[in-house]
């Protein structure tokens, strides 16, 4: 509701409840000619007198006492709306409607989700997992997890994590047989690639980059595309963090390792709000120190 018609509406009850401008501007700390202002204004716009004056006494005209039953409603209303939006500014409450990818559901946002149910109780959580572009403002999204730069002026990224990329075969597909994988080997088979990521290889000691072979699959789903690396039906490079346990159990294998993949950095993007609801405040923080948990192990990856 408009601040500006909240204060003289509440210059208004005020005036009805002392039975006179004086004592009513004494209340708000106002002026008394103010307060008349205020009335005057009220009163022009609904283009009915609202009072009876008199040089002793204010009383209320059938308009007035209308009116004030309508007042007190909207204050009310506005009192109500106020507490909540304090309440959504001080505490993670409400519903938080998320987006991430499709492979961050196969446990990256297990920790952090549970974390912020088990510690808010009255916040609840909507999880949306798609790798498709989505438009955040036309979605209501409060918040959504991406990958790489953003080009969308409306939209704020903040760094969540940055993590490695591997380029990955299953275990008994015929390149992880070899005992060294040559660059001509990779043209040999097949590449699986992401539709909205792809990369070039880089060789940290020759300092040579070069794009990969030209992808004879293209999936614009990560979890698919890993599900087609462990089918062996062809290698491709994936995201560390998604396939750690599969390297660690050896049913992936890394190929052409000193063939380094460009990391890629995960951001937590908001709509440019000149403010922040505590859900979502609260949920970067949380998903940001928990990735960072990920980050850390990164290393122990034999």
């Amino acid at each position: 509701m408009n601040s500006k018609l909240i204060k003289t509406l509440r210059v208004f009850s005020r005036t009805v409840e002392t039975g006179n401008m004086s004592s009513a501007a004494a209340e708000l700390s106002m002026t008394t000619s103010a307060v008349s202002q205020h009335i005057k204004q009220l009163e022009q716009e609904i283009g009915l007198s609202l009072f009876n004056r008199s040089p002793r006494e204010l009383t209320l005209t059938e308009a007035g006492h209308l009116y004030y039953q309508s007042c007190l409603k909207m204050l009310a209303l506005a009192d109500q709306a106020s507490t909540q939006l304090q309440h959504l500014q001080s505490k993670p409450s409400g519903e938080l409607k998320l987006v991430a990818p499709v492979g961050f559901g196969g446990g990256l946002l297990s920790e952090p989700l549970e974390r912020l149910i088990n510690e808010f109780d009255d916040l609840r959580i909507q999880l949306i997992l798609t790798d498709e572009p989505i438009d955040m403002i036309k979605s209501g999204a409060d918040l959504a997890i991406a990958i790489g730069p953003l080009t969308n002026s409306n939209l704020i990224a903040r760094k969540l994590a940055t993590w490695p990329l591997k380029l990955c075969a299953h275990r008994d597909h015929p390149i992880a047989k070899f005992k060294k994988v040559s660059w001509d080997d990779l043209h040999q088979f097949a590449r699986i690639s992401h539709t909205y990521a792809d990369s070039n290889a880089f060789n940290p000691l020759t300092l040579e980059s070069k794009p990969l072979p030209k992808a004879k699959i293209n999936v614009n789903n990560m979890q698919s595309l890993i599900a087609l690396v462990c089918d062996g039906v062809g290698y491709g490079v994936l995201p560390e963090p998604e396939v750690r346990q599969l390297l660690r159990k050896k049913e992936l294998i890394e190929i052409a390792p000193e063939w380094a993949m460009p990391n890629y950095t995960v951001y937590a993007v908001t709509p440019a709000r000149d403010s922040l609801a505590a859900k979502t405040k609260t949920a970067i923080e949380t998903i940001k120190h928990c990735f960072n948990d990920v980050s850390k192990q990164v290393e122990f990856v034999d």
